[in-house]
């Protein structure tokens, strides 16, 4: 029995569709309780915050987001007996607003872009006496990551070598904590970036508009570590959500469209370190191949290169975009 909501942070590890000669694996942060990887680093920069005495149980919040992170908070601050504010750019989902509200987060939507949030929850900050979480620059958010997203990443490759870590860059906390902590593991391991096409500040050095909803903040936080990417994959709205279809009608896997983003930049990946000549098992037809005598599922792959990226959260929270449709 868990004790706590809190307690509950923890996702699968699935094998998705793989090229020939290699296996994709993405990490399902979808079954977290608040539905995505941030509840990690909610959690985490929560937990920090009080036990350095900034914050204790009463006092409130504020956060800007474009909407998981705020929602993770949402999830603690409710489980924790915080006041939480939200500031979140008008242009994301009406789900995001709803689930925000749910948890009892008050809610407060501004005009424009990320970097409009953050100078909005600057001046609420000032104003109210609250305390802001700082995702950006926080570096309990990487360590969420660091101590509970790559170990369980090891743990559930059962003995396995990662070639390649493939990630969406918002806050560089999920890439920047899981990355730093499998390299100890995987020394020789490829970290690939993973952002948006028309918003390529890491490709380009320029900032863009996009529609991604998580990914791209148009800026380079302070908390990501470039010195840790080898590459950067850039992935087009329109090709993310077309694979964010297929993923759902597919494969029954509901994700986002920086998850789409994600399985597209880690497919490229697994082709170039695809090895046709190994006997990598593609994902039998025939539901009874899959499943063991004991009810468990099968093992039998071969040590075919493996890259491993992140599916940031669940499809549900885009659906009135038409993605899906």
């Amino acid at each position: 029995m868990k004790d706590s909501i809190l307690e509950a942070v923890g996702s699968p590890l699935v094998r998705v569709s793989s090229p020939e000669g290699a296996t994709v694996a993405a990490k399902l942060e979808a079954f977290n309780p608040g539905g995505s990887a941030k509840d990690r680093p909610a959690r985490s920069m929560i937990a920090a915050a009080e036990r350095e005495g900034v914050i204790s149980p009463g006092d409130r919040l504020v956060e800007p987001t474009s909407g998981n992170t705020g929602i993770g908070l949402a999830v603690a601050a409710a489980a924790r007996g915080y006041d939480l504010t939200i500031v979140m750019p008008a242009s994301k989902s009406p789900e995001r607003r709803k689930l925000l509200r749910a948890y009892g987060a008050d809610l407060e939507l501004v005009d424009g872009d990320m970097e409009d949030a953050r100078e909005r929850a600057d001046e609420l900050t000032e104003q109210e006496g609250a305390v802001q979480m700082g995702q950006f620059e926080n570096p309990a958010n990487a360590e969420a990551h660091y101590r509970t997203t790559a170990e369980e990443i090891i743990e559930q490759v059962e003995g396995r070598e990662i070639d390649a870590f493939v990630a969406g860059v918002g806050t560089g906390g999920t890439i920047t904590g899981t990355a730093t902590r499998l390299l100890e593991e995987y020394p020789d391991m490829e970290v690939v970036a993973v952002e948006p096409e028309e918003n390529a500040v890491l490709s380009t050095g320029e900032s863009g508009e996009d529609d991604y909803q998580g990914m791209g903040p148009g800026f380079v936080s302070e908390l990501l570590d470039t010195d840790l990417l080898d590459s950067v994959e850039t992935v087009a709205l329109d090709e993310a959500e077309v694979e964010a279809r297929r993923l759902a009608r597919e494969e029954g896997i509901l994700v986002g469209q920086s998850s789409g983003a994600a399985s597209v930049a880690a497919k490229r990946v697994a082709e170039r370190l695809a090895q046709p000549d190994l006997n990598c098992p593609e994902v039998p037809d025939d539901l009874q191949e899959l499943v063991a005598s004991d009810g468990g599922t099968k093992d039998g792959y071969d040590d075919c290169p493996l890259v491993v990226t992140v599916f940031p959260d669940s499809g549900e929270r885009y659906l009135s975009t038409g993605m899906f449709d």
